[in-house]
């Protein structure tokens, strides 16, 4: 098949636009189209210091390469990356590797923050003797690392290379559990003290244009899944949006839009409220005891977890 605007031959197919691409009109429309979301919510601002939350795996790095190419040579902006090291075996040392290899091309600071060394054990370790699914001790304990992080280190914003098959999962998920909270802190709200502000450039666009655009531009892309992608209860709803998509293309960003249009209804009927501080650590948290150190509470009966009140990280220089 050929490209739309031209004779060239196409590489993609956007079946919910009817539209081919070739390369280069692929390239360009992503790049038009990413930039139009960080614009349309002002994601980035000058004098902004951007966190990455760059995990190693192909969407992280399409992400961290797109935004240094894209705005890296903005003397008005600063970026440095943000690895977290779950301890996942047979898993993140591959992704840690890419990870200090996409920092050392790009000349930014990364710092690598593991679990290990800022709770005392690994994630291995929480699900073998926990009784939590393992992406619920992921999932809180990478934000609340995250955050404190990009904090402690300056910066404004924390991007995340959340695209649009993981917003589309999570509001389907967050609306069939009934829990109308979280799907009210999806909407872009006010900045909250002890909180970065979390930017997401590719929530508008697909996960396999993420992956297109990065095979297209030759970075280095591992698939290598987490162990534990299959277990809690994401899995399903994804694997339903992805058929429904098939038979019906653009399902997704209705989804999304559907979010959008009842924005103004859920600012008003879960209205965002202000944070406390927990009372063990003093990270900001909507309850007296954050849900880390609920958590790590739970666990410390079983295995020798612990906080550590002054945060360790390794600091991967730019050379």
């Amino acid at each position: 098949m050929k490209c739309s605007y031209c004779n060239r031959n196409a590489v993609y197919f956007q079946r919910y636009s009817g539209k081919h691409f070739c390369k280069k009109h692929f390239i360009n429309f992503f790049e038009k189209k990413v930039r139009g979301v960080i614009k349309k919510y002002e994601m980035i601002k000058s004098g902004d210091v951007i966190a990455i939350a760059l995990s190693g795996g192909k969407d992280s790095v399409t992400l961290t390469n797109f935004l240094l190419e894209q705005y890296g040579g903005r003397r008005d902006l600063d970026f440095f990356a943000i690895t977290i090291d779950e301890g996942i075996a047979n898993y993140r040392e591959k992704t840690l590797i890419v990870a200090e290899k996409v920092t050392k091309a790009l000349g930014i600071e990364h710092y690598v923050v593991s679990f290990k060394d800022n709770f005392g054990t690994t994630l291995d370790e929480m699900v073998r003797v926990g009784e939590k699914l393992p992406c619920t001790y992921c999932g809180v304990m990478r934000k609340y690392l995250l955050n404190r992080t990009a904090r402690e280190l300056s910066a404004t914003k924390l991007a995340t290379a959340h695209n649009l098959d993981d917003e589309a999962q999570t509001i389907l998920m967050n609306f069939i559990n009934a829990d109308i909270d979280r799907l009210a802190r999806l909407i872009p709200q006010r900045e909250q003290e002890g909180l970065v502000m979390r930017i997401k450039p590719f929530r508008e666009v697909y996960e396999k244009e993420v992956v297109i655009y990065g095979f297209l531009k030759g970075y280095e892309l591992i698939f290598d899944e987490c162990p534990y992608s299959e277990l809690p209860v994401r899995a399903p709803i994804r694997d339903f949006i992805y058929e429904f998509e098939k038979e019906h293309p653009g399902r997704k960003i209705s989804i999304l839009r559907s979010l959008e249009k009842l924005s103004d209804c859920l600012k008003m009927t879960n209205p965002q409220i202000d944070l406390k501080r927990c009372e063990i650590c003093r990270e900001p948290t909507s309850q007296n005891i954050c849900q880390t150190c609920k958590l790590i509470s739970e666990l410390s009966g079983k295995i020798a977890v612990k906080y550590c009140k002054s945060l360790v990280y390794n600091r991967k220089p730019r050379l």
